[in-house]
């Protein structure tokens, strides 16, 4: 793989180029199969900035071409030794060329802004932090097919916010042609804080991903306990390569679950602007699978019936009526125990599955310590003392939960 950066005031455009042993098929760390739609993105960014430290481009490169790399990455600028080789500990791949230029470091903490209700739970543990927020555009050369996503919408909302903010816009995720346009890494969404974090002085960029993503497997992925999960763990392979640029990976949130995350989100000041679902205007559309499952966790904090017109028969309700596992396996099981009136809902077979109590559940409601423990410790005494007063930390039988979580 080879990647060369070019830059016309603010607005930064990549083309990429494979080497033989690449293909057009490949997988990201969660094992999603990515099909290669075309070889060039362009990131635009508020102004252009003063310089961008090598590392930081050929990281931002990372994140979009990673799936795709077989052996080596050729980058058009010398990286530093510290880079080049948490891609060769991550990824087995051969990263350079290397020089002598200096590792980079940053001061602040800036939260990756989506406005769903884990990103702004995370506003609400870090009051001074500013947004960074990715918006998706329109790609010059692939056909937009899914006009239904209302980036423009959550844009806005950001931008209501009254945070120190800044709004980046790239069409990045039109380099996938399958399954649809989407990050061909997770953390692609940070390109442009990492385009952005020499400008910032950032150190370290905080996002919204919480128990489940952390340390139970990522939802619909591997439904395991997993402390060294290679996306989100400090000394995973992305941890370590965010690290080597010198902007930490940080996880606020990380060890509490979607149900904690929605209370703070709930009473938040930020709650006007909060949005986990891009395909209606005016709100979210009510309709469609995430809609459903943020629904059922809503109910359940505010201890109310489930308000949705999906039916058992609709597709996106199909997987209810099946047994376990479940991806989010944790919040069904919360939302089960928890909304009136559940066994004439959408999820009463899950519920009759399940068989979940509050008091089987209430471990949710808590914040596993090891979470708290690995955020970097700049910032790990504020988020400590944001959970100890609003959220309170798990016994050792709780803590025991989380670790046997997917066991057999």
């Amino acid at each position: 793989m080879r990647v060369a950066w070019t830059a016309d005031g603010g607005t930064w455009h990549l083309v990429f180029r494979l080497d033989p042993e690449d293909g057009v098929t490949g997988h990201c760390a969660d094992g999603a199969a990515l099909k290669l739609a075309t070889n060039t993105f362009r990131v635009e960014l508020p102004r252009a900035p003063r310089d961008i430290h090598p590392d930081l481009l050929a990281l931002t490169a990372w994140t979009v071409v990673a799936p795709w790399t077989r052996r080596r990455v050729t980058f058009d600028r010398p990286i530093s030794p510290e880079l080049a080789g948490a891609i060769g500990d991550g990824w087995g791949i051969e990263a350079g060329p290397t020089g002598t230029t200096g590792a980079r470091s940053g001061g602040r903490l800036a939260i990756s802004y989506s406005g769903g209700a884990d990103s702004v739970a995370v506003a609400a543990m870090l009051p001074d932090a500013p947004f960074v927020h990715f918006q998706r555009v329109s790609h010059p050369r692939v056909p937009n097919r899914w006009t239904h996503y209302r980036s423009d919408v959550l844009a806005s909302l950001a931008e209501k916010t009254g945070r120190e903010l800044t709004v980046v816009r790239s069409d990045l995720e039109f380099t996938l042609a399958e399954p649809r346009p989407g990050y061909p890494e997770h953390h692609a969404v940070a390109a442009g804080a990492l385009l952005m974090a020499d400008e910032l002085d950032l150190g370290g960029l905080a996002f919204g991903y919480e128990l489940g993503s952390r340390w139970l497997g990522g939802a619909r992925y591997i439904h395991r306990y997993t402390p060294d999960n290679l996306m989100w763990a400090p000394h995973g392979a992305w941890g370590r390569a965010f690290a080597a640029a010198g902007l930490h990976i940080v996880l606020p949130v990380g060890g509490v679950s979607e149900a904690v995350t929605m209370r703070l989100a709930l009473g938040s000041e930020l709650r006007g602007q909060l949005r986990w679902c891009l395909r209606g205007v005016g709100g979210p559309c009510g309709t469609c699978g995430k809609c459903l499952y943020k629904e059922l966790i809503q109910a359940a904090v505010e201890r109310r019936p489930l308000r949705t017109t999906i039916t058992a028969g609709r597709p996106v309700a199909r997987k209810w009526q099946q047994p376990p596992p479940y991806g989010g396996q944790e919040m069904i099981e919360y939302g089960c125990a928890r909304v009136p009136g559940i066994e004439d809902t959408v999820f009463a077979a899950a519920a009759r599955y399940l068989r979940a109590t509050e008091a089987s559940t209430a471990w949710l409601d808590r914040c596993y310590p090891p979470a708290v423990a690995e955020i970097p410790e700049p910032w790990r005494k504020q988020v400590h003392d944001f959970v100890d007063g609003e959220i309170g930390f798990m016994s050792e039988e709780e803590a025991r939960r989380v670790e046997t979580w997917g066991a057999r």
